[in-house]
């Protein structure tokens, strides 16, 4: 009886502090945390499937960056009471699936032009939440973080390019 007791007391603790939490900043967490996770299902998806050794290491850095960035978001909402999604987006999961029905250099471009893109969003919503989120420990996460996906795009730009470079055939 005490066990349920002491449960229904931190259940209504994290309820309460999951209440004092802007609708606003809970959505933020909860794209970033979406976010996330498609960064780090893209990057498996382009580690097996890359051809290019720099897609493939980008790919590496993203599984490791995010995961990272994913259990610091996850413990903030955590202290904060609140549950993230665990799963990508529908909308997410269809542009996996289209990506990864691709192969090869194509494979390589359409990954990297993705991650270009989903970084420059991403950045965007970081910078904003670094600025203007309610919660003061939500802000520090986003100004934390915002360089780092800041790398991540400055990267996911230089790689498209050397892409398009034909193969040098060694002959002068």
């Amino acid at each position: 009886m005490k066990s349920s007791i002491a449960f229904g007391i931190v259940a209504a603790a994290a309820l309460a502090l999951g209440q004092n939490v802007s609708q606003s900043d809970r959505e933020f967490m909860e794209n970033a945390a979406r976010g996330g996770l498609f960064e780090v299902e893209m990057g498996k998806i382009a580690v097996n499937r890359a051809q290019d050794p720099q897609v493939v290491s980008f790919a590496q850095r993203m599984i490791a960056d995010h995961t990272e960035v994913n259990d610091s978001l996850k413990q903030l909402a955590s202290a904060k009471g609140i549950t993230l999604p665990t799963q990508v987006s529908a909308e997410q999961k269809k542009e996996m699936d289209r990506v990864s029905a691709l192969s090869g250099p194509q494979f390589d471009r359409a990954y990297m032009m993705l991650m270009v893109n989903d970084h420059e969003n991403d950045l965007l919503e970081f910078a904003r939440a670094a600025q203007s989120a309610n919660d003061p420990d939500l802000r520090q996460f986003a100004a934390n973080t915002a360089p780092i996906l800041d790398e991540h795009l400055e990267e996911a730009r230089k790689i498209p390019e050397s892409l398009r470079q034909p193969p040098s055939t060694g002959s002068i």
